[in-house]
């Protein structure tokens, strides 16, 4: 089809032409590109035209570095507790994590664009691991607080109960920006038309600039708030699953911090 021809169809009132054989199995990134170009054109044009907020319509993929980032530092705050508190050998962690950190940052190495299923079961594999490891230090520092009499050394307490709510933290906020909108990729190309999580720029477009969406910092101040806080602070969670995980997340906190602290006083005074 001729650009031109194109661009009419688009337009109201305009007659709208047969697709050409083979249009239907357009990808959803190919027709979502190619709306974008001819709505920009308009807009060009001087055409009346609503601006799309950038988390409804067709971007660039989120880079990959602050995930990274996030990951590896998770990943050593859990390698640095004491060995009672870690799943497995010092090294099995460590070691799983960082083989799928880098086959994910060989794969797709600057930016979170590539539509794999393989990719993404990669992702979701690792969150599993990093929240297992996590999970299982929780347990074993909430078990030893209610089981045991023994005073243990108050600062290594206070720093083994961070590094577990600090890890969670990251834990969780890997999950909230994996599972969003069917995660970086899907949300790239605008594959779902619903949030999961209603952040204040996309009630609010007038607040932020047009092409802001949410990314991975945004999910990881919304895990901080909800371990902190244990309930929403300025973004809503709308799908059940949301409100589910961000529920587990305020108890795990909240029992954690409770006992550490509380076990930490008593042992000071």
């Amino acid at each position: 089809m001729e650009e031109g021809r194109g661009s009419d169809a688009e337009r109201p009132g305009a007659r709208r032409p047969s697709l050409p054989e083979g249009a239907g199995q357009e990808s959803v990134h190919d027709r979502l590109e190619r709306l974008e170009r001819l709505f920009y054109g308009e807009v060009k044009r001087g055409v009346e035209a609503t601006v799309v907020p950038a988390w409804k319509r067709l971007t660039v993929g989120e880079a990959r570095w602050p995930v990274s980032v996030a990951v590896a530092v998770a990943l050593a705050m859990q390698s640095a507790l004491p060995r009672h508190l870690i799943l497995g050998p010092r090294w099995l962690l460590p070691g799983i994590g960082g083989v799928l950190v880098v086959a994910l940052v060989a794969a797709n190495p600057g930016r979170i664009d590539r539509t794999s299923s393989a990719l993404r079961a990669g992702s979701l594999l690792l969150i599993a691991v990093v929240s297992l490891a996590n999970g299982w230090s929780a347990g074993r520092l909430v078990y030893g607080l209610v089981t045991t009499s023994e005073h243990a050394n108050a600062p290594q307490l206070l720093l083994s109960g961070g590094a577990i709510w600090l890890a969670n933290v990251v834990a969780f906020g890997l999950w909230y920006w994996e599972l969003d909108r069917g995660g970086p990729v899907a949300r790239m190309v605008a594959a779902r038309t619903y949030p999961d999580f209603m952040f204040p720029q996309m009630e609010n477009p007038d607040l932020a600039p047009p092409d802001w969406e949410p990314r991975f910092a945004d999910y990881f101040y919304l895990s901080f708030t909800n371990a902190t806080a244990f309930s929403p602070t300025d973004v809503m969670p709308l799908s059940r699953w949301a409100k589910l995980t961000m529920l587990a997340q305020s108890a795990i906190s909240l029992i954690t911090v409770a006992l550490v602290v509380a076990r930490a006083v008593n042992i000071l005074k």
